[in-house]
Formats: structure tokens, C-alpha cells, sequence
């Protein structure tokens, strides 16, 4: 199982390349704050579709990747599937069910789809 250093890393790592990536087609200006609003809104949305489709497909975001961490489904299938990977996405931004751990390192959202968080290396 994945420590939560690892996974709290990959969530920055996201988080920031999410922002980034909004910033090439929306400018932030700090002293506007409806620019900012529309700013932090697509950086949400930008941030849920490079969690959501990569973790279907994948199995890991591109924060995951560069922490080597990946998410599995407990099943053994292969594809963790868009409706576990999107529940995981919007239960990671309310934030305590991802925070909030069992005895197995699992949060409230991998209890709840039924995956785990695994080290790649």
C-alpha cells in the first residue's frame, strides 16, 4: 500500500500541473477577483478530467506516475473503469474521505470503489 507521503505528493503534483495548464488558456489576475474565480473553476475542472481519464485508463494520474504510485481494483481486473475513477475524483475533493484511513492505509473513497493504492517501485 501507498504511504500517504507518496499519495499527498501526487495530489500536488496535480494539483499544480492542473493550474499550469489553465494558465496557458485563462489568465490568472490577481486583482480581479472574478478573473480569479473563472481561473480556479477551470483549474477544478481541468484538475478532475487529468485525474478522471488517466486513472480509468491508466490506473494513475500524471502525479502518480512521478510519485510511483498507482490505483488497483481489489477484484484484480485490470482497468479501474470511469465510474470508480470519477467517484475516487469527487470524494478526493471533498477531502476527508480521502483522508480518513483504515488499518489498511484504504480512505473512505477506496472503500467506497473498492481499489487500493499501490507502489509501482
Amino acid at each position: 500500500m501507498a504511504g500517504s507521503g507518496r499519495r499527498f505528493a501526487a495530489l500536488l503534483v496535480d494539483l499544480v500541473a492542473a493550474s499550469l495548464l489553465t494558465a496557458i488558456f485563462t489568465r490568472p489576475d490577481y486583482s480581479d477577483l472574478a478573473a480569479m474565480q473563472n481561473h480556479n473553476l477551470w483549474a477544478l475542472v481541468t484538475w478532475a478530467v487529468i485525474t478522471v481519464l488517466p486513472v480509468t485508463l491508466f490506473g494513475f494520474t500524471p502525479g502518480m506516475a512521478a510519485t510511483g504510485i498507482r490505483v488497483a481494483r481489489l477484484d484484480g481486473k485490470a482497468v479501474v473503469g470511469l465510474w470508480r475513477a470519477a467517484v475516487r475524483c469527487l470524494l478526493t475533493f471533498f477531502i476527508i474521505p480521502a483522508a480518513v484511513r483504515n488499518a489498511d492505509n484504504r480512505g473512505w473513497h477506496d472503500r467506497l470503489t473498492n481499489t487500493v493504492v499501490v507502489t509501482l517501485r
